[in-house]
């Protein structure tokens, strides 16, 4: 046979540092965004108006616009006599 022969005992090792390596980086995944999390809340809690009261306004005025341009273009605009 013209396989390679490998050791086991730098697989082994190696094995066991990517998994140490890989529950490191999660773990500071984990902090990270929990930090995150937090910090966006306490952003929002002290905002006046919180964003779904902003979005639901804003959507309010997205229709009543929408509304306004749907009439004006149906009715037409009134011509201007004295000009």
């Amino acid at each position: 046979m013209n396989l390679p022969e490998f050791r086991t005992g730098p697989l082994i090792t190696s094995a066991a540092l990517v998994g140490a390596g890989t529950m490191i980086a999660l773990a500071g995944l984990a902090v990270g965004g929990s930090h995150l999390f937090a910090a966006t809340r306490r952003w929002i809690q002290a905002m006046e108006v919180p964003p779904s009261e902003v979005a639901r306004l804003k959507w309010v005025q997205a229709k009543t616009a929408a509304a306004a341009g749907a009439a004006t273009w149906r009715n037409g605009v009134p011509a201007d006599v004295n000009s």
